[in-house]
């Protein structure tokens, strides 16, 4: 993988960087109407309601504040899962992208039947991977000694406290759901958290409504998820002097993650998430920046389907993309029949003022600043330095955030071999 480029275009993209930073600072102006009320009951586990001031409220106009520190994501490291879910701690499932032509006719069916693998969703991996990836990386986490220290005891002490120098270890998936919280009206979730050695580790739950939703999917709603992964066949290469093969098995066991750390507030985070390629030329900029996030999305015909877009999609795409440092989503819009008609690069830096003009549109500062409350809410809350004693937080739309404590159960997900070899 090519990560080197040239002093100029190095400085060309720490402006480019920096301006996106700041870009993303701006507020959309625009006033919002409330959410429809969303009758879906809370989750049993966590249906005792602690009293207020152990609630933490979603309400959008709480958080129009000022747009929270984040600094630039850096990546510390990146791994591969293969076709049987095997952990490498390298980068031999990284793909390249490769731009279309000007007038794709990309078949998102081909190889449905009789070329596709899918991953079992009922496996839980929780946080294994990226749990893997630390115990691989210990070094580049743990705090470093200061020589002017005048009590080194006094710091081997502090260290044995706490084994890695992050706040939160989780997953960009699970930090993108907080960031969306605020403007979601369907989907509630469960985020269960550990605190072990001094760091607070996050591992979402699947709630019974996102279960009976995944065992009660159409046919249709299978094929059409199959042509996110076909998309991607289309626009990527395994080497950086291929081309795309779309003949080949789209198989979704297979993997590419990069693992980023960075600090909203005063959190220090370090996360992982998937990534789809990257750009495979000389100039390319060192990750996260070189990364492309590939997505597929109807055809854009009316301005109802324009205004939703601009609403729901985007909100997604930003917020998965923004928090990694990845600065583009290449999207290919399909007709009804599964076939892509036209290719469109979106700007993550340009997302929060192309939706401004929208009514009701989401703010950037609004979804920033409810994930860092709910980061200082978990803190407050999750005290217990215990890898069995797990905070089970629920939300569903048009309620608080509330928790429950469990202890020794089902919910316990730190694996008894990362617990040992950390301790």
């Amino acid at each position: 993988m090519n990560q080197h480029h040239s002093h100029n275009s190095s400085f060309q993209h720490q402006r480019q960087t920096s301006k996106r930073w700041r870009d993303d600072r701006e507020q959309n102006d625009r006033g919002h109407k409330s959410s429809k009320a969303n009758h879906h009951r809370p989750e049993a586990s966590a249906r005792q309601t602690p009293p207020s001031a152990q609630a933490l409220s979603a309400r959008r106009e709480l958080y129009e504040r000022h747009f929270p520190l984040y600094k630039q994501p850096v990546e510390v490291g990146s791994f591969s899962l293969d076709s049987r879910r095997r952990f490498f701690n390298d980068s031999r499932q990284m793909r390249y992208y490769a731009k279309p032509e000007k007038s794709p006719h990309f078949d998102l069916n081909d190889g449905y039947r009789d070329r596709y693998i899918k991953r079992d969703e009922n496996v839980k991996e929780k946080l294994d991977h990226i749990l893997r990836w630390i115990l691989a990386n210990r070094p580049k986490l743990t705090q470093k000694a200061d020589a002017s220290s005048s009590s080194k005891r006094r710091q081997a002490r502090l260290l044995a406290r706490r084994a890695l120098d992050v706040d939160f270890v989780t997953w960009r998936g699970h930090l993108t759901k907080l960031l969306t919280t605020p403007y979601e009206t369907r989907e509630g979730w469960l985020l269960a958290v550990t605190r072990f050695k001094g760091t607070l580790y996050i591992s979402e739950v699947e709630t019974d409504a996102a279960r009976r939703d995944r065992e009660n999917r159409t046919g249709r709603h299978q094929e059409m998820m199959y042509w996110g992964y076909k998309f991607e066949q289309y626009m990527c290469t395994d080497k950086t002097d291929g081309s795309p093969d779309p003949s080949g098995v789209v198989d979704t066991n297979e993997a590419f993650c990069t693992v980023v750390q960075t600090r909203l507030s005063d959190h220090r985070l370090l996360f992982s998430g998937e990534v789809d390629c990257r750009d495979k030329g000389p100039d390319a900029p060192a990750p996260p920046a070189c990364y492309v996030e590939l997505k597929t999305s109807a055809e854009i015909c009316t301005p109802k389907r324009r205004s939703n877009f601009h609403r729901f999609k985007l909100l997604k795409w930003w917020a998965q993309s923004f928090l990694p440092g990845v600065p583009r989503v290449v999207a290919g819009f399909r007709d009804d029949d599964g076939v892509v008609v036209s290719v469109e690069t979106f700007h993550i830096s340009e997302i929060s003022r192309l939706v401004k003009a929208e009514d009701q549109c989401w703010k950037p500062t609004v979804c920033m600043n409810f994930c860092s409350d709910f980061l200082s809410f978990v803190k407050r809350v999750v005290t217990q330095d215990d890898p069995h004693v797990v905070h089970l937080f629920c939300w569903n739309p048009r309620c608080d955030v509330t928790y429950s404590v469990h202890s020794g159960d089902s919910y316990t997900f730190l694996p008894d071999w990362y617990v040992k070899e950390m301790s």
